[in-house]
C-alpha cells in the first residue's frame, strides 16, 4: 500500500461501527442486492476454474460462493476484521491491501472484482488508478467488475425511510451536485456515481467492451421503506422475489440505471 492509505474513518467504520458481514442477508433489500450480483456475475464469469483477485472483498460475502463454485479466489482488503471472517467464511486466501497498489504480479488473473472500493474513492484519479491497478494484474481479454453506488441511492433510500426534511433534503442536493455522500446522513466518506461516470472511468482505465447494469432496480427502495415501518426483514417474500423480477427487466435499460442502488460495469482487458 505504499503511498496511499485508505482514510482512518472508513476502516473505523467497517472495522468498529458496522457489521458487513450481517448486510446482504439481514433483510430484503440486502438479499436483492446479494441475488442480483451473484446473477450478474455469474452472467459474465469465465467457467471455473479461473482465478479471481476479489478487490475491497470485505468479509467475503462473494468470496464464499465464488469458492463453491470452483473459482479460485484471492481477497484483498484494507480492514483486518473483514480478512479474519472472509477467513472463516471459505478457503480463500487473503491479503491487506489497498486498491490502489495491488500485489499481484501484472497478468496474473483471471478476474477482478472490484465490489466495494470505488465506493470510497472520493477523488476521481483514484479510482481511476484502482481500475488501472485491476487492468494491470488481469490477462489480456480478461474481466473486470467494477460496482458503484447509483448518485440518487441516498435520495431515495432517505425518502423511502421518511428522512427527506428539509435539513437532509439541503444536504441532498449538495450530494447529487458533487457525488460526495455527507456523513452527515450516515455511512461513511463515499463517492456515489453516475452512469456515465461509471463507464468513463473504466473506459479511461484501458478496459475495452465495457457494459453498465442496475444491480437492484427499481423496487429496492419498495423494501427498504416496508421494512422500516413494519419490522420485518422481507427476507425470503414475495416482495423480494418481485423486485428481483423486476431488477432482471430492468438491468441494462439506460433510463431506469439511476434507479438501482448499485450499478456494475463490466469490461474487457485489452487483448495481447
Amino acid at each position: 500500500m505504499e503511498g496511499h492509505q485508505v482514510a482512518p474513518e472508513i476502516v473505523d467504520f467497517y472495522a468498529s461501527a458496522y457489521d458487513e458481514s450481517a448486510r446482504l442477508s439481514s433483510t430484503g433489500q440486502g438479499e436483492l442486492e446479494f441475488i442480483r450480483t451473484q446473477e450478474l456475475l455469474r452472467r459474465h464469469l469465465p467457467v471455473p476454474p479461473a482465478s479471481v483477485l476479489d478487490v475491497g472483498g470485505g468479509p467475503g460475502t462473494h468470496a464464499r460462493w465464488l469458492v463453491a463454485d470452483g473459482y479460485d479466489v484471492r481477497l484483498v482488503d484494507p480492514v483486518e476484521r473483514h480478512l479474519r471472517q472472509a477467513r472463516a467464511a471459505c478457503d480463500c486466501t487473503t491479503e491487506l491491501g489497498d486498491a490502489r497498489a495491488l500485489r499481484a504480479e501484472d497478468g496474473s488473473y483471471d478476474v477482478v472484482l472490484l465490489l466495494g472500493p470505488l465506493y470510497h474513492l472520493v477523488r476521481r484519479a483514484d479510482r481511476v488508478q484502482a481500475l488501472r491497478e485491476a487492468r494491470r494484474v488481469l490477462r489480456p481479454g480478461a474481466l473486470v467488475a467494477a460496482a458503484a453506488i447509483s448518485r440518487h441511492a441516498a435520495l431515495i433510500d432517505l425518502a423511502a425511510a421518511a428522512r427527506l426534511t428539509p435539513s437532509t433534503a439541503s444536504i441532498i442536493r449538495q450530494s447529487l451536485d458533487s457525488g460526495c455522500h455527507s456523513r452527515e446522513l450516515g455511512f461513511t466518506t463515499a463517492y456515489f456515481h453516475t452512469a456515465d461516470e461509471l463507464q468513463a472511468e473504466v473506459t479511461e482505465a484501458g478496459f475495452t467492451d465495457v457494459g453498465l447494469f442496475g444491480v437492484e432496480g427499481p423496487a429496492w427502495a419498495a423494501l427498504r421503506g416496508i421494512t422500516i415501518h413494519t419490522g420485518e426483514s422481507l427476507t425470503g417474500s414475495a416482495h423480494v422475489a418481485s423486485a428481483v423480477a423486476a431488477a432482471r427487466i430492468a438491468d441494462s435499460d439506460p433510463a431506469l440505471l439511476p434507479a438501482s442502488s448499485h450499478l456494475i460495469a463490466f469490461g474487457r482487458a485489452p487483448s495481447a
